[in-house]
């Protein structure tokens, strides 16, 4: 059966469709496919170069220290020879002049023997005086040959086969690194790393986390410890990261190859407090307050509503002061000048007793009080938009969680109007509390 002109020119349409997609899929798998040959060929060249740099460093350093060790060892043989040579040098000098005193001894009685008992004899008398006086029979004691030092050279040649056993077990070539980072989440001035393992017989003692601006040339630390996820702070909205992380393994000094570099960043405002209040003191970056001495009191609240509903807020505690149970820390709807906490209308918030507020009404529920090193979360999502028939008086209905020390509560919040971003902020009465917010 043939087909009708339309339907073969709308098949033909369809075949040609096809086939650009089929293309468009095989030049992406085609880019990727020569992504992989590029790195396996610029990793094998690196490590190439890595190796050759490691072991002419080390080239170098042995022979330094082979160099040192002979400069020392020769030290000791001069050490040796001058101070055994000096008491043999001294009694050669003593038995040389000996020997010059009775050769002028010799040449002087011979000279008064020659001339007879009867011409000479006041030679005679003075050689034999002269004689009496030195000691001919005593004679300097000269060590045997085994009681003076002989030096020698002890080398063990084991050393040889100790070192080359060393150098052949000496580096290792891995394929693939025992790590990769999993995840890069975005977050207000800064990116969660998430890594995890990916070689089963790999026991990980510890890992290190770099990461660097695409633009700069030198990656730097920004974790080291047994965990496998870690916020970096201090990220520059839509500026490009790259992070890679390494491994120790159990008992081991050295770490292992680096995984391969990921590229991240982040599109979020970073969160920040506002400037000049006069009860707290900011970093350069606005993400952490300090409450200071001053007097004043009042809500420390957000530069701007950069929280949005559906993301995590966190509130890490650096510090701790004089707990209050007018502290706060929380959200709210909207700023509101002339309250001394976030305890009021319209904002949720936790104490540093832990007890949680809805719109200025304590909850049954409580978290753990807040201490050093406590990290508050608040997860918020909408629920409703719109009028509600209820007596609560709400018209829009937030659903929060709020976490802190591996606990959480979960609740309703009803508000007034709707919020499309909300202010954060905190409020402690005595001095000494920071808080970091991201």
């Amino acid at each position: 059966m043939e087909l009708e002109p339309e339907q073969l020119l709308q098949e033909a349409r369809e075949n040609v469709e096809a086939a650009q997609s089929y293309r468009r899929e095989l030049g992406q798998r085609l880019q990727g496919l020569r992504e992989a040959q590029r790195q396996i060929k610029e990793s094998a060249s690196q490590t190439r170069d890595v190796l050759k740099q490691h072991f002419n460093d080390l080239k170098g350093t042995l022979g330094k220290l082979l160099d040192e060790r002979l400069v020392t060892l020769l030290q000791e043989v001069d050490t040796i020879e001058q101070e055994t040579i000096k008491p043999l040098d001294d009694c050669q000098k003593l038995i040389e002049h000996g020997v010059h005193t009775a050769e002028d001894l010799v040449q002087e009685g011979e000279i008064a023997i020659l001339g007879g008992v009867g011409e000479q004899n006041e030679k005679l008398w003075n050689f034999t005086k002269k004689a009496s006086h030195i000691q001919l029979d005593s004679l300097p004691e000269v060590p045997l040959l085994v009681d003076v030092p002989c030096l020698s050279a002890q080398l063990d040649d084991s050393i040889l086969n100790i070192v080359k056993d060393h150098i052949f077990k000496h580096g290792t070539v891995a394929s693939r690194p025992p790590v990769q980072i999993e995840e890069l989440i975005e977050k207000p001035g800064g990116i969660i790393v998430r890594w995890c393992k990916v070689d089963d017989d790999f026991i990980a003692q510890d890992y290190r986390l770099q990461f660097r601006k695409c633009t700069s040339n030198h990656f730097e630390d920004v974790y080291v410890g047994s965990e496998t996820e870690f916020i970096v702070l201090h990220i520059d909205p839509n500026v490009d990261y790259q992070f890679r992380v390494c491994a120790r393994g159990d008992g081991r000094q050295e770490w292992s190859p680096w995984s391969v570099p990921q590229m991240g960043h982040s599109t979020l405002v970073p969160h920040e407090w506002t400037a000049g209040f006069e009860g707290y003191s900011l970093s350069s970056r606005r993400n952490i307050a300090l409450r200071n001495d001053s007097e004043s009191s009042g809500v420390l609240y957000s530069s701007a509503p950069t929280y949005f509903c559906g993301q995590t807020l966190t509130f890490r505690v650096e510090t701790v002061g004089q707990p209050d149970r007018r502290d706060s820390i929380g959200v709210c709807a909207e700023k509101q000048n002339g309250y001394d906490s976030l305890q009021r209308d319209q904002a949720v918030c936790i104490s540093t007793n832990g007890a949680v507020f809805v719109n200025g009404k304590e909850m049954t529920n409580q978290l753990p009080a807040v201490t050093s090193g406590s990290t508050v979360t608040f997860d918020i999502e909408a629920v409703t938009l719109g009028s509600t028939n209820n007596n609560e008086g709400g018209n829009f209905k937030l659903r929060v969680t709020i976490s802190s020390n591996n606990r959480e509560v979960v609740f309703d919040w009803l508000l007034d109007q709707s919020c499309g971003s909300l202010y954060f902020g905190c409020s402690f009465f005595y001095p000494g509390w920071k808080v970091l917010v991201f």
